[in-house]
């Protein structure tokens, strides 16, 4: 099989062009439409659908599908009645680190954005995932995750009201809750941890800003202190088309 001298490692290959060579229309306008993009900066608007339709000689509804992808893939985004350039995508460690330190490496701002904080009992099924006590009292802290200001996410955590016991009057919403933590003295430990695509539920798409059906990446985690004791119990909706995850592996 051939490739082309400038295919980057990471593409499809063959820029995805099927065996048989029969390309959809969309996709080789896709394709087109990409190279553009890259050629434009953060930002940039790019040419209308009707200019689109016109220059690659296609039906305006081909180039709506083009762009609805591309849009999809977090290569371009919204803004107003026009389409311009996105932005690089987050980069997320997968590790015992906060949100705050991932959005900070990038060097955009981190904040977060309170929708509610509550008490209640622990039932039957967090008890079963964390080791916590059915019935004891339990915090469930949930916030916009922010960068730049852009809404990015959306976060739950569930933490025993006995870790935490002033969580309610003590803790800055829109810091690290990993930080209010260590500042108690409570260190992590490990961690379970497990990622899957989903749709948001219309009220998550609400919150966060975003089409119910742009695909989001979903992390669950379950954490214990350094003494092996339950800690939190965390579910976060991350934006598929803003974030990407990384990991360091050795054998």
């Amino acid at each position: 099989m051939d490739y082309p001298n400038d295919q980057a490692p990471g593409a499809p290959v063959r820029s995805g062009i099927p065996e048989h060579g029969r390309v959809p229309k969309y996709y080789a306008v896709k394709a087109h439409i990409a190279r553009l993009v890259d050629e434009l900066g953060e930002g940039a608007p790019i040419p209308t659908e009707r200019d689109l339709s016109e220059r690659f000689e296609v039906a305006r509804e081909t180039v709506r599908q083009a762009l609805r992808e591309l849009v999809l893939e977090g290569k371009l985004r919204r803004q107003g009645r026009g389409t311009v350039v996105a932005g690089p995508k987050l980069e997320q460690p997968l590790s015992l680190a906060s949100y705050t330190e991932g959005v900070r490496r990038q060097g955009r701002t981190p904040g977060r954005s309170l929708v509610t904080l509550d008490r209640f009992p622990c039932p039957d099924a967090l008890a079963a995932e964390t080791g916590l006590t059915r019935g004891e009292p339990v915090w469930h802290l949930e916030r916009v995750l922010l960068a730049d200001d852009e809404r990015v996410g959306l976060e739950s955590t569930y933490v025993a009201e006995a870790r935490v016991p002033d969580l309610d009057t003590a803790f800055d919403p829109d810091s690290s809750f990993y930080a209010h933590l260590a500042e108690r003295g409570i260190a992590f430990g490990d961690a379970d941890e497990r990622i899957e695509t989903v749709l948001a539920t219309p009220r998550e798409a609400l919150l966060i800003g975003t089409p119910p059906a742009l695909p989001m990446l979903l992390i669950h985690r379950v954490s214990r202190d350094t003494e092996g004791r339950p800690l939190e119990r965390v579910r976060t909706l991350y934006r598929g088309d803003r974030f990407s995850f990384t990991t360091h592996l050795r054998g």
